[in-house]
């Protein structure tokens, strides 16, 4: 009966305080990780704002590929000309 009681004290004195340590570790660990989701998700929130001007600057990037492709289309008739 005693040895019972002397693995009841181990227990209690060596078991019980390990595992309040890993659960404080691990309890750490997700207090670090809620803060961080709550940064990305305020980021993501942000981000929503930004995204109400994209169909203007999709046009205008339009307008710039079609001004671009007709540079390209006037270069390129001279230096074919000249290298051909």
């Amino acid at each position: 009966m005693s040895l019972w009681w002397i693995g009841n004290l181990i227990l209690i004195i060596v078991i019980v305080p390990v595992l309040v340590a890993l659960l404080n570790t691990l309890l750490g660990a997700l207090e670090r990780i809620r803060g961080a989701s709550k940064d990305a998700l305020d980021g993501g929130v942000a981000l929503i704002g930004e995204l109400n001007t994209t169909p203007a600057l999709l046009e205008r990037t339009d307008v710039v590929i079609k001004e671009v492709a007709n540079g390209a289309v006037r270069y390129a008739g001279p230096v074919s000309k000249l290298l051909g």
